[in-house]
Formats: C-alpha cells, sequence, structure tokens
C-alpha cells in the first residue's frame, strides 16, 4: 500500500471491494447504492467489475427503480470492454441468479463463438454440482439450442437425468437439432422411465423425431407411449402425423 492509499482508504482493488455492501444493499437509502454503483463504474480493474456484477443478484423495491439501476450497471459494465470478460465468465460460472444479464453482456463484448464456449464451460461444472434453483441450468440450455456447435451435445447429455423436469425438456430442446449418438439411448431411456412426468415424454418424443433417431428394440415400449401428432414408421423412427 501507498502513501496515498493511506489516506484514501486502500487501493484500487480494496476501494471496490469495500463498496459491495452499499451495491447489494436492498433496503435504505436508494441514493447510497446508486452513487457506490456509480463510484465502480469510474474504476477501471477487474474487481469493479466484479462488484458491479453483484448488483444483479438482487431485486430491490420499486421494480422500476430495480430496473433502471439494472441497466445502469449493465452499460457501466460494458464501457471496462474486453477487461470485464474473465470477471462475468467467472461470475457466470460460480453465481446462480443472474445468469441472463452475464450471457448478455458477453454478447455485447464477445464474439458469439466465445460465447458459446462460456456456456459450455458452466454447464460442465453445474453437471457435477448440485444446485438448489434450476434456473441457472435452464437459462444456459435455452441459451445453446439452435446453436450448431460440436462442443454443446455432449455437456447437454447430463441434464437428461436432472431432477428438474423443466431441466431435462431443456436439455431435449437443446440436442434436438443435434444427430448426436451418444444422446440416442438416454433420451430413449428418459422417455419410458415409469417415473417420467408426462410432458417430459411429450418433449422427448419431439427431441427424438427431429434427431431422427430409431427406437430399435424399444419399440413396442414407445408406442404406448406416442401421443397425437407422433407415429412409429417402418424403421422405427418417430414421425410426425402430417
Amino acid at each position: 500500500m501507498g502513501l496515498l492509499d493511506i489516506f484514501t482508504g486502500g487501493s484500487g482493488p480494496e476501494k471496490a471491494l469495500k463498496l459491495k455492501p452499499k451495491v447489494t444493499q436492498k433496503y435504505g437509502d436508494p441514493a447510497t447504492r446508486q452513487k457506490a454503483i456509480q463510484q465502480l463504474g469510474e474504476m477501471k480493474f477487474p474487481e469493479a467489475v466484479s462488484v458491479l456484477l453483484a448488483r444483479f443478484t438482487i431485486t430491490v423495491d420499486p421494480l422500476t427503480t430495480d430496473a433502471d439501476e439494472k441497466e445502469h450497471t449493465f452499460e457501466l459494465v460494458k464501457t471496462f470492454g474486453k477487461d470485464a470478460v474473465p470477471p462475468i465468465v467467472e461470475f457466470l460460472s460460480k453465481t446462480e441468479p443472474a445468469t441472463s444479464w452475464a450471457l448478455r453482456l458477453l454478447g455485447e463484448l464477445v464474439t458469439e463463438d466465445e460465447v458459446t464456449e462460456a456456456c459450455v464451460k458452466a454447464l460442465q461444472h453445474l453437471s457435477s454440482t448440485y444446485t438448489k434453483n434450476p434456473e441457472k441450468k435452464v437459462v444456459l440450455l435455452h441459451h445453446v439450442t439452435g446453436r450448431q456447435d460440436a462442443r454443446i451435445p455432449p455437456v447437454v447429455v447430463p441434464f437428461l437425468s436432472d431432477m428438474s423436469d423443466d431441466v431435462k425438456i431443456a436439455a431435449l430442446k437443446a440436442l434436438a437439432s443435434f444427430k448426436y449418438e451418444p444422446a440416442r439411448e438416454p433420451m430413449l431411456a428418459l422417455l419410458t422411465a415409469d417415473e417420467t412426468a408426462r410432458r417430459v415424454q411429450t418433449s422427448a418424443l419431439s427431441a427424438l423425431a427431429d434427431a431422427g433417431f430409431s427406437v430399435g428394440e424399444q419399440r413396442a415400449r414407445v408406442e404406448s407411449l406416442l401421443v397425437e401428432p407422433y407415429v412409429l414408421d417402418k424403421d422405427g423412427r418417430i414421425q410426425r402425423r402430417a
């Protein structure tokens, strides 16, 4: 710590970290929180970005104020440019709330390929980590849905056995556009399991139809689960009735 730091309350990074309680203060005078956000926006080092990102993890009343502050925080983080990327990626990996904000920021700062890479890494981490709230998994899975990238299917398959039906459905939708053979058996297992909810089964039928997989030896079991508009063709592939 330099002589100037003694009189100013610490180094730049230390100042930023000291502002975190004010940035995440849900009650009290909102001006205190807003001043702290602005101060962080004027600092130019990664720790300031990390603290600013914490603002996305809370919701304050009234909701109009909350929305305004978050948009202002979003714009401030963008001014850090590429320097903001590592803290955002770390936030995406380690923090459960505010996944959509992190992805939106990355979309402004890096290429689509780099956003996909960040999603893949976050999904890899989540597949082996217990989380109470399935929202982060669902948001990430929705974000990679429709993207044709070979890195996606391998990290999505484990979510077919997630405890949350919403996560299973999101995983099925993400896999539907891939003809990823290792996903065939897990998708069929999910469809035919006795405990699988009807809405998950319907999503599995849709995903299997889109992927063009044969049901193989599971034909009889799958036929008993078919609902409109799905049928089995002679090759054992699920089709949508015209």
